[in-house]
């Protein structure tokens, strides 16, 4: 796990060692990614600069440094990532007469582009990886990213000169950088809680898409990413030729390819554990690896005082009945407080998922006693977890037989009653209402409830359930809105089903955009290397593959994954409801936060700014101060551009 970083520029247009520090500096942007080695390569002939910060995971000797140059001569790398099935490849390079140096994967990288070529080579790698790859001989520049988009890499032009990096502050340190904030991407911000690749917040510049290869041959040349992997085809693969075996044998061969992608997880030369936060995932993930271990696995979990954000009790009778050794620490909103200041520096450009926060806590936490960590990320898109999988769902077959003015007028009849009042009188049926729902606002809930009603169609109805600001253009000055693939339907797979369908969409842009670069940026800000099981290649193709009725049943998501759980932990322990990673930001936004933010909110501040309306969002926010409204979503959005504008002056 490392920081990648350089440039293509003009032949001769520089001198090697001005090329050098230049690149140097870009390294030295993303230390926390790299702490143990760091190496820079140059051919001011050709033009390329390569930068690489080293956290040591395999092959701790010199024999792993970077950027590192082919047996043969001919390719000279820098990576961000592990391969996971790189020992397969090694054997099978091996009968082809390669002979190693060292052990570390990246020299098996080098190995099968000079074995297989580019394209075949990629396709081969089942792991997460972000590279630069010099072709000597070519004289091209490869840029290439993993399937699904664990690993960054952001690129773009200053001058002539082609730069790119794991993250945009290394960018930044290029001299010349001066890239205008993109309205586009402010939108999106507000839409999401994440700018979606291939678009970034810097106008000119663009994030690899997954499963993408960028090869140049200049500079300057306008080449377009080409994919290596497609997930549509994965996908309608699976529905052409799907699983017929029993739920038995699913179960069999799901356990199976999930025992030995957890096992491929666990190599590493250096201390590992687990994130457990007590829920199906986490916890499968924790008994794969307790499976495979000789010693008590080391688990890690944060908990709140505020009961209905709190798991971390559950995750400690999960621990318990695996016998791991788990560490646990409650979190306070002055440790909330500490955080915020660092967060538009470790994300990089403006990111408003707010979990955020406790991501970072427990991977700071888990840093302190190991150096990798595996999660139970992706299990929800894969398997059907989210609740607007099955809730969504129902709605839209509830209300999809009125025609479009009949759904507007009711939509109508919903809102009619102000939000606060609502909001009021559910407070006092409270006691009368399940426990995991008794926080939550009424009168908010049924607003967004017309909104489901008005969709016209799923496809709206998707956008609607995903959305923040419902029309982001309204509130950013001089802002639009691009199409995305949710948007455009005509790189969507041909599936039958509507919840294969979100899921489909969640895997091509939730998934990339929120849950893997909060994963990423908040375990490379502490030098932690985060390592995400359900992702393997062949597990994916599994996961497709299954019928749906094994992904959702009686309205709850997940449901293979959980009776292959309950093959190692007790049911009542995990069937519970879900609560999710949080924090209760509603609250410490009208308290602990609320100078921070009414700072970054003030009218004169967003007039001077001049990226926002302020009247809609001061609108939000004395709302939200009066306790009439909770939108701590949209106010989130809008504050975390406020702090990342404030930090890159």
């Amino acid at each position: 796990m490392c920081g990648i970083a350089g440039f293509f520029t003009l032949p001769g247009s520089r001198r090697a060692d001005q090329m050098s520090e230049e690149v140097r500096r870009m390294t030295d942007a993303i230390v926390s990614r790299g702490p143990d080695d760091a190496g820079v390569w140059v051919d001011a002939e050709a033009g390329i600069a390569l930068g690489h910060r080293r956290l040591s995971i395999l092959d701790l000797s010199p024999l792993g440094h970077q950027p590192m140059t082919s047996a043969c001569g001919r390719f000279v790398i820098v990576f961000n990532g592990e391969i996971y099935n790189y020992q397969e490849l090694r054997a099978d390079l091996e009968t082809s007469g390669h002979a190693w140096r060292g052990h570390s994967d990246t020299e098996v990288m080098l190995a099968a582009f000079a074995q297989w070529g580019m394209l075949e080579a990629t396709r081969r790698f089942n792991g997460m990886f972000a590279f630069a790859l010099w072709d000597r001989r070519e004289r091209v520049l490869h840029l290439g990213r993993d399937r699904l988009g664990e690993k960054p890499l952001f690129y773009g032009r200053v001058g002539g000169t082609l730069v790119f990096g794991s993250e945009l502050k290394a960018l930044r340190r290029f001299p010349g950088f001066d890239a205008a904030v993109d309205r586009a991407s402010v939108c999106a911000l507000l839409r999401y809680s994440y700018v979606p690749d291939p678009h970034c917040i810097y106008e000119g510049f663009h994030k690899l898409p997954p499963a993408s290869l960028l090869s140049l041959r200049l500079p300057d040349e306008e080449a377009k990413p080409r994919l290596w992997w497609s997930l549509r085809e994965v996908i309608e693969r699976g529905q052409t030729t799907p699983f017929t075996g029993t739920e038995t044998e699913a179960m069999d061969a799901f356990e199976s390819l999930l025992k030995r992608a957890v096992g491929q997880r666990m190599v590493a030369d250096v201390p590992l554990g687990a994130f457990l936060s007590g829920g199906v995932d986490s916890s499968l993930i924790v008994a794969m690896m307790q499976a495979q271990s000789a010693r008590p696995v080391k688990t890690f979990t944060i908990g709140f005082d505020v009961p209905e954000y709190n798991e971390a009790v559950f995750a400690a009778d999960v621990a318990r009945h695996l016998r791991t050794d788990h560490t646990e620490m409650y979190v306070t909103a002055k440790d909330v407080l500490d955080v915020i200041p660092l967060l538009p520096a470790l994300y990089d450009e403006p990111f408003s998922d707010y979990s955020q926060i406790p991501t970072y806590l427990v991977c700071k936490m888990a840093r302190r006693h190991v150096t990798v960590a595996l999660s139970g990320d992706a299990g929800d898109e894969l398997f059907g977890g989210y609740e607007r999988y099955f809730v969504g769902r129902n709605l839209w077959n509830k209300f999809a037989w009125m025609p479009a003015p009949m759904k507007r007028s009711l939509a109508g009849l919903m809102t009619l009653p102000p939000p606060a009042w609502l909001n009021q009188a559910g407070d006092l049926l409270k006691p009368l209402l399940p426990k995991r729902v008794r926080h939550m606002p009424f009168g908010d809930k049924l607003h967004k409830l017309a909104e489901v009603v008005a969709a016209p169609g799923m496809e709206t109805l998707y956008l609607t359930l995903m959305s923040h600001w419902k029309q982001p253009e309204q509130v950013v000055i001089g802002g639009h809105e691009r199409a995305t693939s949710i948007t455009d339907r005509a790189g969507w797979p041909h599936v039958a089903d509507f919840t294969h369908r979100m899921m489909h969409l969640d895997m091509e842009n939730y998934l990339p955009g929120d849950i893997l670069t909060k994963v990423d940026r908040a375990a490379m800000g502490v030098s932690l290397e985060g390592r995400i099981p359900l992702l393997d290649a062949d597990l994916i193709e599994f996961a497709w593959g299954i019928p749906f009725s094994m992904k959702v049943r009686e309205g709850r998501g997940k449901w293979l994954m959980r009776e292959t759980l309950y093959r190692h932990v007790p049911k009542p322990l995990i069937d519970r409801p879900k609560r999710g990673f949080g924090v209760p930001l509603e609250h410490w936004l009208r308290a602990d936060l609320r100078d921070w933010a009414e700072d970054l909110l003030s009218e004169e501040r967003l007039k001077r700014e001049g990226y926002f309306h302020p009247a809609p969002i001061r609108q939000k926010w004395r709302e939200h101060l009066q306790g009439t409204r909770n939108w701590n979503f949209y106010l989130w959005d809008v504050l975390m551009f406020q702090a990342w504008l404030e930090s890159v002056r």
